[in-house]
């Protein structure tokens, strides 16, 4: 796998030192580039009373992007970006962004693949090094989400093909058809009891307490069957489970190897566990949603935080810790304490591939 170009300790004190300044507008110089950003103390998330949050400007943003860009960017390189942007911070508009059709620095990757919708081919930008992460900061996007699959070959895995701009019949027979990890998001439909009418369950230690222990139960049944898998926060009410392949299947055959696995975990908790599709069939259950595993779908990264108030973190977590605290105990400014204390939870995924066929074989033959 092609591994983000990650500037040295070093460098990144030194973008640190640049941003540490009272200017409101500094330039940074990054890999050899030189960029310029503007309006570091504007608020992007304001102070929250209710989680005692302090006000997140630019500046506090570009700082912590500095300081997990080595944690981050493994995971980001070489998968399209759907981005939201909040240019103006949290209160003020937000734009969901999944092609740029104006000019974007040198550094910043692209890559187009065909939309069967529109019969011709959009461009998806990659965030494959430090100065594109600072640079999508400094642009107010907030959140980060990245594509299941990667734009460039493994190593023995999968087919070769980077033919996506094309046309559909490519793109289906590219690299890009197949994801390098299965996920399942495990989404509480518990309601707090003060949502508005027709909105969807916000935050509620009850809703969470039951997520994780979906999330606990599904981890119990994918070591029975010899995945090992990898847990974080959303960032927002539930939590994602992600079980590292091999690029040998297509997304439809990844989706079916997750609601075999959804459904038996349904069949073994049905008082706890939902996999219906219907919103008002899910109410009072931990809904296990399989059918993210789609091309074009996208999941928050990894340390990428979140459009809300007290800027929460998609927050990776050994799974010793899912017993413990809930998602908004992960924020901006309580974050990099916890890497300095316990490091990063996911550090080996980058390098972890399983071959479903070999595992599913000796489950068989056992």
């Amino acid at each position: 796998m092609k591994r983000a170009r990650i500037v040295s300790t070093r460098d990144r004190q030194r973008i640190r030192a640049a941003l540490d300044t009272s200017e409101d507008s500094v330039e940074l110089t990054i890999g050899g580039h030189a960029f310029g950003v503007t309006h570091l103390s504007r608020e992007y998330w304001p102070a929250d009373a209710a989680t005692r949050a302090p006000a997140v400007t630019k500046r506090d943003l570009l700082r912590y992007l500095v300081d997990v860009a080595p944690l981050l960017l493994p995971h980001s390189v070489d998968r399209p970006l759907t981005l939201f942007r909040w240019p103006t911070g949290i209160n003020g508009r937000r734009v969901r962004q999944k092609h740029w059709q104006v000019p974007v620095p040198p550094f910043v990757a692209r890559t187009s693949i065909f939309s069967n919708s529109k019969g011709h081919a959009d461009d998806y930008i990659l965030c494959n090094n430090l100065a594109t992460l600072l640079w999508l900061g400094h642009m107010g996007a907030l959140e980060m989400h990245a594509w299941h699959s990667r734009v460039t070959p493994g190593t023995g895995d999968g087919p070769s093909s980077t033919d996506f701009a094309r046309s559909e019949a490519a793109l289906q027979a590219s690299v890009i058809e197949y994801p390098d990890y299965i996920l399942f998001d495990i989404d509480p439909f518990i309601y707090s009891g003060s949502e508005p009418a027709g909105r969807h369950p916000e935050f509620n230690a009850t809703a969470f307490d039951r997520a994780r222990e979906v999330a606990l139960w599904l981890h119990a049944l994918l070591e029975r069957t010899g995945l090992a898998a990898f847990v974080k926060t959303s960032g927002k009410t539930g939590l994602h489970v992600v079980v590292p392949i091999l690029r040998t299947l297509r997304y439809d055959a990844a989706r079916e190897v997750a609601r075999l696995i959804g459904e038996h975990l349904l069949r073994e908790h049905p008082d706890v566990v939902t996999t219906e599709w219907s919103v008002g069939k899910r109410s009072g259950k931990v809904f296990i949603d399989y059918n993210m595993n789609v091309r074009g779908k996208s999941m928050p990264l990894p340390y990428s935080l979140r459009g809300l108030p007290g800027a929460p973190v998609s927050m990776p977590l050994d799974w010793r810790d899912v017993r413990r605290g809930y998602p908004l105990d992960y924020r901006i400014d309580t974050v990099p304490a916890r890497l300095a204390k316990r490091g990063d939870a996911w550090a080996g995924v980058p390098g972890v591939r399983q071959d479903l066929s070999a595992i599913f074989a000796r489950s068989r033959s056992g």
